[in-house]
């Protein structure tokens, strides 16, 4: 963990001015309240009456506001199990000796044991000769932690075999423990905020770091869920782990791989149905509805769409208005702008999912992640009628969809603007189609150019292509070609799109 703990400060601390004691306590990936639990169990331990440093006192400590006094110095390094000069202090400790093989507090943070007064958070960073590190569990954690600390140093990462057996690493061990699962109160509240902060997040994070934290926290909720809680807290953890499970399913849509997309959504649905939370479990199939959607399976995106409308039921949901949107889009894409009775269902559908979206409550809303907003249903709304080819009322609710949208959100934006470009190709504009799908594309930074965004731009530039006889000759398909993705992207683009 020093080493991890000395790259975090080689990155982070010349931008960011991170302290050594603050990369210590990122390198473990703990919160300032698992840092005070253990100082206090070292106190309680020595026979000491209970401290007086809180968060506040720490936190000061790690931004260099104060400096600790000889006393929380010493217990400082025993808890993380190093010599005051690698917190940044001048040494020696007042114990006169060094600290990385004294006993440290019970369930420590270098402890394998599972004691009851361990936190999840120590237990995932357990550094020695607990079960994570015989399953390999740390070296994955470490990966992700890595790629992190690459992109916040602003490196290009791509989405390798190394990230990519890291993340299947985390879900499969998952999987393996939500059969068999103590946790504080303030702790589930911590991973409950944790999880309502990534969805929030969704919209304005580049996807493979928000993939990074999120199976962070996923992996810390997995060594909670490996011995049983009582039942709230087993519930609770449950709930978070089919929506963690869920998110990460989203952001490998976004990176362009289903295959493990579905395999979360997987995970997701166990989890959720051992809840029995109806509404729960119809967001997670809603949400899966979107990866043969986009991936050119709309008979099964229907399927799954009226399977979350089901199990929904008449629970007032996200999912209500979800699935039927999902279906209208499903429909429109089977029908194009022919069959009438196809064309009739998926505006049926439509309908339902505004009536739905009236009834749902104000905090569902306002979240795009794990409820569904007002913005997203005129967008997908907007989805459905270009592919039936009613542009006007399209146009018209595309703009208002992306009236509402912030300049921080980057995905839905993009493809609102795609389908801009589709009705003004329709309506045999094909100039000012060209340029808008440019503009999208030219809004975007390379880590917001992922595989949704690109298979979904290089689908139109062909769709011009077909249906502008000469349009590759035009002045700005030139410029539009280019801006997708040169050489040998772009080739592997044409490949994706065959």
């Amino acid at each position: 963990m020093a080493q991890i703990a000395d790259e975090v400060h080689e990155v982070c601390g010349p931008q960011f001015g991170t302290t050594r004691i603050k990369s210590h306590r990122l390198g473990y990936g703990i919160a300032l309240a698992d840092v005070i639990e253990q100082v206090r169990a070292l106190f309680e331990r020595d026979g000491k009456p209970v401290p007086g440093i809180g968060e506040t006192l720490l936190s000061a400590y790690e931004s260099g506001l104060k400096k600790p006094g000889p006393e929380y110095l010493h217990y400082l390094c025993l808890v993380y199990r190093v010599e005051p000069v690698a917190l940044g202090y001048e040494g020696p400790c007042i114990c006169g000796h060094g600290h990385r093989m004294q006993g440290g507090a019970r369930g420590d943070l270098h402890e394998g044991r599972r004691d009851a007064a361990s936190s999840p958070r120590e237990l995932l960073n357990a550094a020695s000769s607990g079960d994570s590190s015989a399953d390999g569990g740390n070296e994955e954690e470490n990966v992700l932690r890595r790629t992190l600390l690459q992109l916040l140093a602003g490196t290009t990462v791509s989405l390798d075999g190394q990230v990519l057996g890291a993340v299947e690493g985390i879900r499969r061990r998952l999987d393996d423990t939500l059969v068999s699962g103590t946790v504080s109160a303030a702790m589930l509240d911590h991973w409950e905020e944790a999880t309502t902060g990534f969805g929030r997040q969704y919209s304005n994070t580049p996807p493979l770091r928000l993939l990074c934290d999120v199976l962070l926290e996923l992996s810390a909720v997995r060594q909670a869920l490996e011995r049983r809680q009582p039942m709230d807290i087993q519930d609770g953890l449950l709930r978070m782990t089919a929506r963690l499970a869920g998110l990460s399913g989203m952001v490998m849509i976004n990176l362009g791989d289903h295959r493990m997309a579905r395999s979360f959504f997987r995970t997701g649905r166990t989890a959720a149905d051992e809840t029995g939370d109806r509404a729960l479990r119809a967001w997670v199939t809603a949400r899966e509805a979107l990866v043969p959607l986009y991936y050119g399976d709309p008979r099964e995106a229907l399927n799954l769409a009226k399977k979350s409308r089901d199990l929904a039921g008449q629970t007032a949901c996200a999912a209500q208005a979800m699935a039927p949107v999902v279906e209208a889009r499903a429909l429109a894409m089977m029908a194009g702008a022919g069959k009438k009775d196809v064309i009739d269902q998926a505006k049926r559908a439509l309908s339902r999912a505004r009536a739905a979206f009236t009834q749902m409550s104000a905090d569902e809303q306002e979240d795009p992640t794990f409820g569904y907003t007002e913005k997203q249903l005129y967008f997908h709304q907007g989805d459905a009628l270009v592919k039936l080819g009613d542009t006007i009322e399209a146009d018209l609710s595309l703009q208002r969809a992306l009236s509402k949208y912030d300049s921080s959100e980057w995905l839905d934006p993009a493809l609102i603007q795609f389908d801009r470009a589709k009705c003004k190709l329709i309506e045999d504009e094909v100039e000012e189609a060209l340029t808008i799908a440019k503009a999208a594309v030219d809004s975007l930074r390379t880590e917001y150019r992922t595989d949704i965004v690109m298979r979904r731009a290089y689908d139109l530039m062909k769709q011009i292509e077909t249906r502008a006889a000469g349009a590759h000759e035009l002045e700005q398909f030139q410029e539009f070609r280019d801006s997708l993705a040169p050489g040998e992207q772009l080739q592997e683009h044409r490949r994706a799109g065959a």
